[in-house]
């Protein structure tokens, strides 16, 4: 894991994103939730605290996909960018896709494994947690 400053931004260049240090999480989601906010069968975020972040030009647009759960993406190309949770207070999850380096970020467990998609094959050896991977 490069634990130095990672940059990333949206398809089109409209949100640009700095952070640096450590990330405390890099964690696989199979929530459905997930699956209809990025159109993939699984999504994959890097975890920060949210001051960490450093936007750059344009902030994204942000819809409340639940109660509390805040999605951001690029308002001109639509680019996932956010995750955020009340119950997570503090928090952002950053799509890996988003970042111009994501081969720096080895993922570390899997979150919501109990709704995998049951044709997706997982080989990997690591841990799968049946609900959130974070205390809630």
């Amino acid at each position: 894991m490069n634990e130095g400053t990672h940059r990333g931004g949206c398809r089109c260049g409209t949100v640009r994103l700095t952070v640096g240090g450590e990330p405390d999480a890099v964690v696989y989601c199979h929530c459905g939730d997930c699956r209809r906010s990025n159109g993939a069968p699984v999504s994959l975020f890097v975890g920060y605290p949210r001051t960490w972040i450093e936007l750059e030009q344009a902030a994204p647009k942000v819809y409340e996909s639940a109660p509390g759960v805040r999605r951001s993406f690029c308002g001109e190309c639509g680019t996932p960018m956010f995750y955020e949770d009340e119950a997570l207070a503090g928090e952002i999850y950053v799509a890996i896709g988003v970042f111009d380096d994501p081969e720096a970020f080895e993922p570390r467990e899997h979150s919501w494994f109990s709704r995998k998609l049951p044709w997706l094959d997982i080989w990997d050896d690591l841990p799968r947690h049946e609900m959130s991977s974070k205390p809630r």
